[in-house]
């Protein structure tokens, strides 16, 4: 079983679309470990993106990623990584194929509605920064 993590994005919130997303999420086969409603900090928004410090997008990202409420998801499932990706969709939502999160939900490719980990490594060090091992189910 692999780990990923999905984060509902603040325009998904605001959009108030986060049940379908989810929903469409569990129709998938994901079984959801662990899930929180949360206000980024500034501090943690940096850490988070750190690995994109430096890049034109970095600022603005972080901006947008504590501009509201937004809603952490650790998910669980064979080739989980993958199968989220895939689910999701690219991230600009012009270029993502018919039925993904982001072809439904994204207004651009800045606010793409939700974040997905792009390796198993990654899964695993990103379900560990939003949650401690207690928290998952």
């Amino acid at each position: 079983m692999e780990r990923t993590l999905c984060i509902i994005k603040p325009d998904a919130v605001k959009k108030k679309v986060q049940g379908k997303i989810l929903q469409m999420i569990l129709d998938a086969g994901f079984e959801i470990k662990g899930i929180k409603y949360i206000t980024l900090t500034k501090s943690q928004a940096q850490k988070f993106y750190e690995i994109h410090r430096g890049k034109p997008f970095y600022e603005d990202l972080v901006e947008y990623m504590t501009s509201g409420p937004c809603i952490p998801v650790a998910l669980e499932k064979e080739n989980a990584v993958n199968d989220y990706r895939a689910l999701i969709g690219s991230t600009d939502p012009a270029e993502a194929a018919e039925g993904t999160v982001r072809k439904l939900f994204a207004e651009s490719k800045s606010y793409n509605a939700v974040h997905g980990s792009d390796s198993v490594e990654n899964g695993i060090n990103e379900v560990n920064f939003f949650f401690a091992e207690y928290e998952l189910i």
